[in-house]
């Protein structure tokens, strides 16, 4: 029997690599001879870097690099080194998590250390990215992002612009003399799942800065000036389009990219599947194990279990689900590829206990003996 798991991981409680290792001791208890394949998966937000980097046979490298705040970070990103690719999640060094409620204000952070990150990259041999651009504390457009690469974004006598959004209010000008000369060489794949253009009632300010800590009064300037910064990039790059969907991700990142490097915006699910190459073991496979934290209604909007199911779906495959908790919307994944799926969670607890690791990591164990146990009386292979 072939099995191939893909689970993603049990956010503060396993990592995708960690509950499939548990799903496959289950799977052994019953079926010791059974050829079982434990794939990474994740869908470009948090988690993505180890998963990929460690389920792919990468490197992870820390560096220090500018916070959201100023302050020094240090942030994580994987290294691909045969493929001179690097995985970096921007939240690393400039994410909500790194901003104390009482200090969230848009104007101030900076995307300064995302550039970092990748300069660090760049400069270990990476030419290719994949970069999840969730969970932002920053509304900024990439102004610090482009600043750490060398742009020259310059106010009307010549001098760079503050960072933060409040650069945006003094920018003039935008210079390219001093970019870094292996920028040009260097491809972006981003992961967005947001359709957001950069200006307007569904622009990056509008609807995504109130939850960063902006003011009314802020998001009005700010879309002022996002539009200005638009209308100034343009000049230097004609394909610039504040309309572009996905323009407005992570506070304007997504149109930094879009405009000033040689990015693509995508489904990180659907980059994650191809990256790993995950149907090409799909295909092999007699049956494939899923799953995430918490499966409920929206797990069919582009999470990462239905995209394992969509693949499963397209070569006959029977798919399982396991996750931490289910709730009575899930029965919708039936209707996307899941087959059937079960919750692990084996007696009544806190969520406090739910989410200890060892508990977590057990309860995948035996909660997928059972589901092989089941399979091993009725024989779906006959």
């Amino acid at each position: 029997m072939n099995i191939v798991i893909a689970i993603d991981s049990f956010k503060g409680s396993m990592t995708s690599l960690e509950a499939g290792e548990a799903a496959c001791v289950g799977i052994e208890r019953v079926f010791p001879d059974a050829k079982v394949k434990v794939m990474p998966l994740a869908d470009g937000g948090e988690g993505t870097v180890e998963a990929l980097t460690l389920g792919m046979g990468g490197e992870l490298h820390r560096v220090k690099v500018t916070g959201p705040l100023g302050d020094k970070v240090v942030a994580e990103y994987g290294i691909l080194p045969e493929r001179k690719t690097a995985i970096v999640e921007m939240a690393a060094a400039a994410g909500l998590t790194l901003v104390p409620q009482d200090r969230r204000n848009p104007l101030y952070t900076t995307t300064y250390g995302v550039g970092e990150v990748l300069r660090d990259a760049i400069d270990h041999g990476c030419r290719h990215f994949i970069i999840g651009i969730g969970g932002s504390a920053t509304n900024d457009g990439g102004l610090g992002m482009l600043q750490a690469l060398g742009y020259e974004l310059l106010d009307e006598n010549g001098a760079h612009v503050p960072r933060g959004a409040i650069g945006l209010k003094k920018l003039a000008r935008i210079e390219t003399g001093n970019v870094l000369p292996e920028l040009k060489d260097c491809t972006f794949r981003i992961a967005c799942d947001v359709a957001n253009p950069l200006c307007g009632p569904q622009g990056c300010s509008a609807v995504f800065a109130p939850q960063k800590g902006a003011s009314p009064g802020d998001i009005a300037d700010m879309d002022k000036w996002m539009a200005r910064y638009a209308e100034l990039s343009r000049g230097k790059f004609l394909h610039a389009d504040a309309e572009s969907p996905g323009a407005g991700a992570a506070g304007g990142l997504g149109f930094a990219f879009l405009t000033y490097t040689k990015a693509k915006l995508e489904s990180g699910i659907e980059i994650v599947l191809a990256e790993t190459k995950l149907e090409e073991q799909i295909e092999k496979a007699d049956l494939v194990l899923t799953g995430e934290g918490r499966l409920d209604g929206q797990t069919i909007m582009g999470k990462a279990p239905i995209g394992v199911a969509r693949i499963a779906k397209r070569h006959n495959k029977p798919v399982i689900a396991l996750a931490g908790g289910v709730t009575a919307e899930a029965k919708i994944c039936n209707e996307h590829g899941i087959d059937a799926f079960f919750p692990i969670l084996r007696q009544v607890s806190t969520l406090e206990e739910a989410m200890d690791s060892a508990v977590a990591r057990q309860n995948m164990v035996d909660s997928v003996e059972q589901v092989m146990r089941l399979i091993k009386v009725y024989d779906f292979r006959k």
